[in-house]
Order: C-alpha cells, then sequence, then structure tokens
C-alpha cells in the first residue's frame, strides 16, 4: 500500500515539477533514432529532405511498406550514390509509423 501511494503521489508530483512524460509522436521517434542528422524536413542534408521523399513516393501505394523496409534494412541507389545505412534499431512498428510520417510530408 505505501508503494501505491508513494507512485500515486510521485506520477502526479512530476508534471508539477516539468517532468511529463514526453508525447510519442512520429517526429519524436524520428528525432530518437537521429533521423534528423542526415535528413531534413524539407531539403537535403546527406540524404534527401523527408518532403523531396514524399513528393516522389507519395502517390505509390506500395511504397509505406517498402520505406519502412528500407528504414530498417537501408538502401542505396534510390537517390544516386548516397547510402542509406540499415537502422535495426528501430523497430518493425517505428518503421512504419515513420514511413507513414514521411510520406505525408507536403510538398517542399
Amino acid at each position: 500500500m505505501r508503494r501505491l501511494r508513494w507512485l500515486v503521489l510521485t506520477g502526479c508530483m512530476l508534471p508539477a515539477l516539468g517532468w511529463a512524460a514526453r508525447e510519442v509522436t512520429p517526429k519524436a521517434i524520428a528525432d530518437d533514432h537521429g533521423c534528423f542528422s542526415c535528413h531534413g524536413l524539407v531539403h537535403k542534408q546527406v540524404g534527401p529532405g523527408f518532403a523531396q521523399i514524399a513528393e516522389r513516393y507519395r502517390d505509390d501505394p506500395a511504397m509505406p511498406a517498402q520505406l519502412a523496409a528500407r528504414i530498417r534494412s537501408g538502401s542505396v541507389g534510390s537517390w544516386g550514390r548516397v547510402i542509406m545505412p540499415r537502422q535495426p534499431q528501430v523497430s518493425e512498428a517505428d518503421a512504419r509509423v515513420l514511413a507513414a510520417w514521411v510520406l505525408s510530408q507536403p510538398a517542399p
């Protein structure tokens, strides 16, 4: 009972202390996995910007699954000689969320 009371009290105090849980959004997932190290939202950095990827592939119904697979397995040649290293630490579920989010980006 004491432990439960402690959990309830600390759970109520965390937001007051500014330690609220971070909302899990596709952008937060991309940030957590370092996607912005190589990709910009709009323009190319090392790899293409997410808006550029969306512009090229958004009308291809097979692309969400293919893009999710490319996130986890990597690819080369889709954007010239730029290599997309494999990202096996990204779960299949997160890869699907990221793929859908990337393909939803507005045109640059």
